[in-house]
């Protein structure tokens, strides 16, 4: 099978100017947009984007945040391998979440980090538990954003059944449609144009009218046995081990990646989380409106404040469950 390729042109990258990071195995690169400028004394966000995403997600979130912060607030974000810019795995087999957090605390080591604060939406919330398995002291915050301790199974097959739509249209006309219509039960209200635009994330129309996604098509393969009714078994202990560390949880109205059932109880387990909700919108949460991040940019100012009061103790033990193997987009 061919690699993947990402034209060095592409538009949606333009902002976003990445070094490559080797992690992991040897020539498997990771590719990451740092904003702002890390130094001392200041608490860096760190975000990661669903499943299938990657750090375009977070494109316009920057300048509201940049707007609502310090001055020069870093800003790190990591195309998870697969995705973007990064580079494949080798073995489809070798996609999940622990595997990610693993890319992840290397990121952190190569730019000495000792802690901060964790931004995911999806997939990236799962991968950011998976980490606090792993380096519980370098997390210092955790915002959540439509994500959760359990998959759900109506949004990978939502996701697989679009993709498998996507891969078996040709020509550019009917895929922008199609891509428009998709894109426009979650964001109702967005113009045309901004349809294009966010269809542009996560898929490029080639010049022979083919639909390149910018993610490994075996993240999708990987989701071939889930079916709508499947109830998979939340792993609270992951989601547990975040109890050292003030959460935020973030909840798109129109998202189906939380079931009202999944969120209650990750309420009542941690009753000192914040909550915050996203009208209008599905997911991927776009972030791009002020009253969206404003209780991002509060949440990381009132960690960094609080940062050498840690509230509860942290516990080294590891998660006695499965690791996460597909997370969502």
């Amino acid at each position: 099978m061919s690699r993947r390729v990402v034209p060095a042109d592409y538009p949606p990258f333009a902002a976003l100017l990445v070094r490559h990071f080797t992690a992991g195995t040897a020539g498997e690169q990771v590719a990451v947009h740092v904003a702002g400028t890390l130094r001392p004394g200041t608490m860096p966000l760190i975000c990661l984007a669903g499943y299938a995403r990657n750090m375009t997600d977070f494109a316009d979130f920057l300048p509201v945040f940049a707007s609502q912060t310090e001055a020069g607030q870093p800003v790190i974000l990591i195309d998870l391998r697969g995705r973007g810019r990064s580079a494949d795995r080798r073995r489809a087999d070798d996609y999940s979440s622990l595997a990610d957090a693993r890319d992840v605390a290397e990121i952190t080591r190569a730019f000495a980090l000792e802690r901060a604060v964790f931004l995911g939406q999806g997939h990236g919330g799962q991968v950011i538990m998976a980490l606090a398995a792993q380096r519980p002291a370098l997390i210092a915050g955790t915002i959540l954003v439509d994500a959760g301790p359990a998959v759900s199974p109506p949004s990978l097959v939502r996701l697989r059944r679009n993709e498998q739509a996507i891969a078996g249209l040709r020509g550019a006309g009917g895929l922008t449609v199609m891509l428009r219509r998709m894109l426009a039960a979650d964001y109702p209200g967005r113009s045309q144009e901004q349809l294009d635009r966010l269809a542009g994330r996560s898929h490029r129309i080639d010049d022979k009218g083919r639909a390149e996604p910018m993610f490994d098509r075996a993240l999708i393969d990987r989701l071939k046995d889930f079916e709508v009714d499947d109830a998979l078994e939340p792993q609270w202990p992951l989601f547990d081990l975040l109890g050292h560390a003030p959460l935020l949880i973030v909840r798109s109205e129109l998202s189906d990646q939380l079931t009202p059932e999944l969120l209650a109880e990750m309420e009542a387990r941690r009753p000192d989380a914040s909550r915050v909700d996203i009208a209008g919108q599905g997911s991927p949460a776009l972030l791009d409106r002020p009253a969206d991040v404003a209780p991002i940019a509060r949440f990381l100012g009132e960690v960094a404040t609080s940062s050498q009061r840690r509230s509860r103790p942290i516990s080294p033990r590891r998660p006695t469950t499965p690791a996460f193997q597909a997370g969502y987009s």
